[in-house]
């Protein structure tokens, strides 16, 4: 049986800010555990969104996609995202709007209600440690995380996004 959430926390420890989703994943492991709310979640850290993604939204009710973003207002945002074909050239990279798309296409049905939450990096060079500024953007996270598994439904998280 699925945990009732899939959270992909996406980015490369090794570059820098882009390892934003990688650190609050960890973070939320242990406070989830903490909190006994593990069991109501999966959380699934890589590299970057590849089509096989797709298979993890099967039997869930909510997905979120953690990830750093260059450009994005301090120190995140929070939307619903919906499927729409991808901009990559290949099947590698893939944005989170594209893996609700392969899902849509491969399952004959429609993705769980899904959502990404964006924190600000500012540096993603490869070698460099997390920055100052991104660990800030991802403290000031925090919270919003916290209240996004305390109350992991669709409705709640639409008024979160502002929706």
């Amino acid at each position: 049986m699925s945990a009732a959430v899939v959270v992909f926390a996406v980015g490369n420890p090794s570059r820098g800010d882009d390892a934003i989703g990688p650190l609050l994943c960890g973070r939320l492991a242990r406070w989830l555990e903490n909190e006994g709310l593990a069991g109501g979640f999966e959380l699934i850290e890589d590299f970057q969104l590849q089509i096989e993604h797709a298979l993890d939204l099967q039997g869930r009710e909510l997905a979120l996609f953690i990830d750093a973003g260059t450009g994005t207002p301090a120190p995140c945002t929070f939307r619903r995202i919906t499927p729409a074909t991808g901009i990559a050239h290949s099947t590698h990279a893939l944005p989170p709007e594209a893996v609700l798309h392969v899902f849509r296409q491969t399952e004959g049905g429609e993705p769980p209600p899904a959502f990404v939450l964006c924190v600000r990096g500012e540096e993603f060079e490869l070698g460099e440690p997390l920055s100052a500024a991104a660990v800030a953007h991802a403290d000031a996270t925090w919270a919003l995380l916290q209240s996004l598994c305390r109350e992991a439904t669709a409705a709640a998280w639409m008024r979160l996004a502002g929706r």
